[in-house]
């Protein structure tokens, strides 16, 4: 917090009225906060992010996700985490700045950066990886770009929010192992390295407490071991209990609640059940960032929307995962006889579904790039984009074009039905209409290169009838360009994935255990996640983390690590090695360094990301590369001291270009005192998850509660819909409520409707009101409760 506002905000601070102070606690509207305009606060503008700014266009109109100022789309988060460049990242939070500035907005909320427990999740397109390693760096660069150049970010979800599924009400059941190591490193790296100016507290609850009155995550981990200084943010509508919230460290409650929870604080602090020091603490942090807001407010502000959207590109191009290149079939010949086949490259899908979809400043499609370079193709529709469904004649005359042509780049992926925020995933196939084209043209053209344009991992079951596959995921507005510039080798692919790449649903470590119950979700696999599983339990993947292939080659060579067999010693080890660029053409290589440890008493995974660094190398080029690690390299969290510690043994560092291609390696021993822990059989030398009750509550070190629980009367305000729809009232009320939705989607073509409908029906209550857009009044919920439990 910066020193030049610590007189004003004392000054103003005793200038202030109770009701002033309790005023500031929550937001006037939707997207802003309440000015103080006796004392000169302005009202500040928070809008939606990660990968744009998404500024609603009109205030009155809050759930039409479509009504936003058009700004550049950026790749998402699934796929610029497959940069492994937080340099590029960098860059794209400075663009992101710059569209902010132009819009009067101070706060972008993002960047997400919970973990990908399960590849089902809808809203994995947001979020960057399966490691929390790479995931917090990531996310350092994005919020350093941001707040750099006079814009704050909100890291969110806050915390061990990894389903869409009742996320508003779930109970996340997670050991506080793997609540360190998995779920909360990340974000632990992201506030330590770049400083956020918010967090977003999520929804949900953490091992039977709201995210959002959680004080052991709120002040005694985010605060008091951390040292985040700037205002925790309530994700819209998560607040439960605003007097409990306060005291837990939430600082700033949005949206409006028209000064409903605003009301209690004031009562509490007048009853002397509240004390006004916590309130005073609050304030203050909220008075911060009111001025440091109001003294980057940019007027008239203008940005280059040509300049970002070339920057677009060049993230997209750096992130693109090429994933199969059989026979050399990329990159193609400018002069080849191509097909271009799918209505995805006509009309991409570029982003995700939900609070971040951006109303793109333009949009690259297959028909534009090959006009712009005078390259000739004949293009197929095949399918129609917002449809599963089979249509024969469109399937036909894909078939025919491809006969002949000597490159079919065929546009398949995901439709925004299938993720979404809002919902998850039901399984991992593409539309079958996207499967039955690439396997009917198989039969005519061996030749075939699919670009995915996806949010996540997907089944290939046409995997060895294709020569090529790009991997886009969600590559922003640019996306269609990046990718023919990859594909005729104008741009070298460098990206390489950021999580795994299952054979089956089956295979996922939390597949027994997710979506979880009604009231609860069980994180039985611990710190199993990603990687961490299929390398430890030797599964057989798709494709790996960390893989991505290029048009040249590399070598590894010549690993050097420095000495240290003390504890004392390792906050300086320095792991030296060699990349050469072996090919004819310029490269990229990700060099990533994983740290392996021996089991003894403490459970741990095969192996895990602790460095990479891009490499970029001309022809025959050799570049030395120095990483460091530290003691947190080598460390797992001891829940019996609560500290990080190291156990004694034998450590294998390796160096490679996947989690399955390490050919560095070097033994080192570390003498640490020991430490005992009870080891739990379930969690060694496993082949499947399948962790018996009685493990998961050594592990949790308490009883298991219910994760299934009936709701009956009488019913409150924490009780959704979804609880209440065996109840006639309450499913006339909800059956009026879509109805309500259906007006307001009439000319929705992007499927939102479909969230809505989720949100609504697994929405607590008490956030009917803050979250329906109009559509309920508190009125409303308290007559439907009486109703009901008359």
């Amino acid at each position: 917090m910066n020193n030049k506002y610590t007189q004003k905000i004392k000054e103003i601070i005793n200038e202030m009225t109770l009701e002033e102070k309790v005023s500031l606690l929550s937001g006037k509207d939707f997207w802003s906060t309440k000015p103080i305009h006796r004392l000169h606060i302005d009202s500040i503008y928070l809008t939606d992010g990660p990968h744009g700014v998404r500024k609603q266009s009109t205030e009155a109109d809050e759930l039409s996700l479509q009504k936003s100022e058009a700004s550049t789309c950026f790749p998402t988060a699934c796929c610029s985490a497959c940069s492994f460049d937080p340099n590029i990242m960098y860059e794209m939070g400075e663009a992101i700045s710059r569209e902010a500035k132009s819009n009067n907005v101070s706060v972008v909320l993002g960047p997400g950066i919970n973990m990908k427990r399960s590849p089902l999740c809808g809203r994995n397109f947001e979020y960057f990886s399966e490691d929390p390693y790479l995931a917090g760096k990531m996310a350092s660069g994005w919020i350093s770009g941001l707040e750099d150049n006079g814009i704050q970010s909100s890291l969110k979800h806050f915390a061990a929010n990894n389903q869409e599924t009742l996320r508003l009400v779930i109970d996340s059941v997670v050991d506080e192992r793997a609540l360190r190591e998995i779920y909360l490193y990340a974000f632990e790296i992201a506030v330590k390295e770049s400083k956020p100016s918010t967090v977003m507290c999520s929804y949900n609850s953490v091992n039977g407490t709201f995210a959002s009155e959680n004080k052991h995550l709120l002040t005694d981990i985010l605060r008091d071991e951390w040292g985040f200084d700037g205002i925790v943010v309530s994700d819209w509508g998560a607040v439960n209990d605003r007097i409990e919230a306060l005291k837990a460290g939430l600082d700033l409650q949005m949206p409006s609640t028209n000064g409903y929870d605003d009301k209690k604080v004031y009562e509490a602090i007048k009853e002397n059940k509240l004390d006004i020091k916590i309130l005073d603490k609050a304030v203050e942090r909220l008075l911060y960032f009111a001025l440091y807001s109001m003294d980057n407010i940019y007027n008239n502000f203008t940005y280059d929307k040509e300049e970002n959207h070339n920057t677009a590109r060049k993230i997209a191009e750096n992130s693109i995962v090429l994933l199969k290149n059989e026979d050399k079939i990329l990159p193609a010949k400018k002069e080849s006889k191509i097909a271009v086949i799918g209505e995805f490259a006509q009309k991409p899908r570029y982003q995700g579904n939900g609070s971040s979809l951006i109303n793109a400043y333009k949009i690259d499609t297959a028909e534009e790039y090959f006009k712009e370079n005078n390259l000739e193709f004949n293009y197929a529709k095949g399918y129609n984009s917002d449809s599963p469904e089979i249509d024969n004649a469109l399937i036909e005359e894909a078939v025919n074009i491809s006969k002949d042509k000597d490159v079919v780049i065929i546009f398949a992926g995901l439709i925004n039905s299938y993720e979404s925020e809002g919902f998850d995933r039901k399984h991992l196939n593409l539309p079958e209409n996207h499967n039955y084209l690439i396997e009917e043209i198989s039969k005519v053209n061996k030749n075939i290169v699919v670009v995915l344009s996806i949010g996540a991992p997907v089944l290939m079951p046409w995997v060895d009838k294709v020569k090529g596959i790009v991997n886009l995921y969600l590559a922003g507005e640019a996306a269609v360009s990046a990718a023919f510039n990859i594909i005729f080798g104008i741009v070298n692919p460098s990206g390489k994935l950021a999580e795994t790449f299952p054979l089956s649903l089956e295979d996922n470590p939390s597949y027994k255990y997710f979506p979880g119950g009604n009231k609860a979700v069980e994180y039985r696999e611990s710190i199993f996640v990603g990687y961490r599983y299929y390398d430890k339990a030797e599964k057989e993947v798709l494709f790996p983390f960390g893989y991505g292939l290029s048009y040249t080659t590399f070598k590894f060579s010549n690993l050097i690590v420095s000495d240290a067999n003390t504890v004392a010693g390792l906050d300086n080890i320095h792991v030296v090695f060699d990349v050469q660029n072996t090919g004819d053409v310029f490269g990229c290589e990700v060099a990533q360094l994983y740290v392996s440890a021996t089991e003894n008493n403490i459970f741990k995974a095969k192996r895990e990301l602790k460095g990479f660094i891009k490499v970029f190398l001309e022809p025959n080029e050799t570049k030395t590369v120095i990483l460091k690690l530290n003691k947190r390299s080598f460390s797992f969290y001891n829940t019996e001291t609560k500290k990080y510690e190291i156990e004694s043994g034998i450590y294998t560092i390796s160096v490679g270009n996947s989690s399955r291609n390490l050919p560095l390696n070097k033994n080192i021993e570390i003498n640490a005192k020991s430490y005992y822990q009870k080891r739990i059989p379930s969690y060694f030398n496993f082949k499947d998850i399948n962790i018996p009750d009685e493990d998961f509550e050594e592990l949790m070190e308490r009883k298991l509660k219910p994760i299934n629980i009936k709701a009956v009367k009488p019913y409150n305000i924490n009780n959704n819909l979804a609880d209440l729809m065996h109840e006639k009232i309450a499913e006339d009320f909800y059956n009026k409520l879509l109805s309500g939705l259906n007006d307001m989607f009439k000319d929705d073509k992007t499927d939102t409707k479909k969230m809505f409908e989720s949100m609504i029906l697994e929405t607590p209550l008490r956030s009917l009101v803050t979250m329906s857009g109009g559509l309920i009044n508190r009125n409303d919920i308290e007559s439907l409760l009486n109703t009901l439990n008359s």
